[in-house]
């Protein structure tokens, strides 16, 4: 039986432990009002396997957002776990958020999906970790993936010191991640909730 290989550096390495690194989510939110973004690159070792992927979801009748870092498989399979929580508690997102965790830790399967979640609704924004974590802003700023810290960072900076909309500080945070981050493109997708 063949095996199929990816070729890094010159060096044989199984497609199935390969690293696959994408992205990065950032979600602002002012009091009501919501954006969230991500890039668009998916990245299999050292290559870019995708420049426009979707990584941005609207559940529960477009009320609550969702984006997804991670192994690709493994957040997709995380993100349809999270959507049966929202819709078993009516959109309920700090409970979804807090049951998705739960079964996250708990689940032999789960447990080893390599995956974060950052989602949001009017009025909370959380970030679920594959440790069963899950993390509510104080500032109502969060962000993961490869590129989550330059992106939370100029994201603050904007905030604070602009008086820039949330799509215009979305754009120009991840503007400034994807030209640090070689995992994370200027592909970038929005997402809005407003009142």
């Amino acid at each position: 039986m063949r095996r199929k290989v990816n070729r890094i550096h010159e060096r044989l390495v199984p497609l199935d432990r390969a690293k696959v690194r994408s992205t990065t989510i950032l979600c602002v939110r002012r009091q009501d009002q919501v954006a969230i973004a991500s890039d668009g690159q998916v990245t299999v070792g050292n290559t870019i396997m995708k420049s426009n992927a979707r990584k941005l979801r609207r559940i529960y009748h477009d009320r609550i957002l969702a984006g997804f870092a991670g192994a690709t498989a493994d957040a997709l399979t995380l993100f349809e776990k999270f959507e049966q929580r929202v819709e078993e508690y009516r959109g309920n997102l700090a409970r979804a958020a807090v049951e998705m965790a739960k079964d996250w830790r708990t689940d032999r399967v789960l447990r080893r999906l390599e995956a974060l979640m950052a989602v949001a609704d009017q009025r909370s924004s959380f970030i679920i970790t594959g440790t069963g974590d899950v993390v509510e802003p104080e500032d109502g700023v969060i962000a993961i993936g490869s590129g989550g810290g330059y992106a939370l960072a100029a994201a603050r900076a904007l905030i604070s010191k602009t008086d820039l909309g949330l799509r215009e500080i979305v754009i120009e945070a991840m503007k400034v991640a994807a030209g640090i981050d070689i995992y994370t493109n200027e592909a970038i997708q929005i997402e809005e909730l407003t009142s």
